[in-house]
């Protein structure tokens, strides 16, 4: 119904953040929330896909339509609902997961939450072969300042997403080594750290 929406972006939360168009606030469900942090009161444009339930209308936003497209095709597979679609979404590795459904790497699709044996094996059967026209990019890092309510954000974006609070805590004690970062670059990092367990 909707493709994009273009208003000034009023709320950053863990698992949405609320752009405002003539006076209404829309709550759009985003992977990794914080990285728009710099473009807190400015004008977007976020490309959106809209899914109703019984019991919630929700939006989904991207930056890109090439990322709104592949969340299109995940969310197309059998086990992989918007939640956890939005999930492997966060992982900013896009063209990794191309490649990981491309290469048959079972072992790196589990690595999402949702994703077990059999799920991953659907998303090879049905997304082999026809991932090569979207191009995965790449998306800039943003520049915030930060002092250390951003790790805890980070921590929470990472519960929104579904990882458990064992995964977590072993992301969390390899995120207090690093210097400081903004809430963005933590969950980037920690979202990395994820992938290579």
């Amino acid at each position: 119904m909707y493709e994009y929406i273009i208003g000034k972006l009023t709320e950053i939360h863990p698992a949405y953040i609320v752009v405002e168009n003539n006076g209404i606030g829309y709550r759009i469900a985003a992977g990794n929330p914080y990285q728009y942090s710099s473009q807190v009161n400015q004008k977007v444009k976020i490309f959106v896909h809209q899914v109703i339930r019984e019991d919630a209308h929700t939006l989904y936003g991207f930056n890109t339509l090439e990322e709104k497209n592949l969340f299109l095709r995940l969310i197309s597979v059998s086990g992989i609902g918007p939640k956890s679609g939005l999930a492997i979404m966060a992982n900013e590795d896009h063209e990794g997961l191309i490649t990981a459904i491309e290469s048959s790497n079972i072992t790196f699709l589990t690595k999402f939450p949702g994703v077990g044996k059999k799920t991953a094996q659907q998303l090879i059967l049905d997304l082999q072969g026809k991932l090569g026209e979207l191009p995965a990019e790449n998306q800039t890092a943003v520049q915030a300042s930060a002092d250390n309510p951003a790790l805890e954000e980070s921590m929470e974006a990472l519960q929104a997403l579904g990882y458990t609070d064992k995964e977590i805590k072993k992301v969390y004690k390899v995120l207090t080594q690093e210097e400081a970062m903004t809430t963005d670059e933590y969950l980037r990092m920690a979202l990395k750290v994820m992938m290579k367990k």
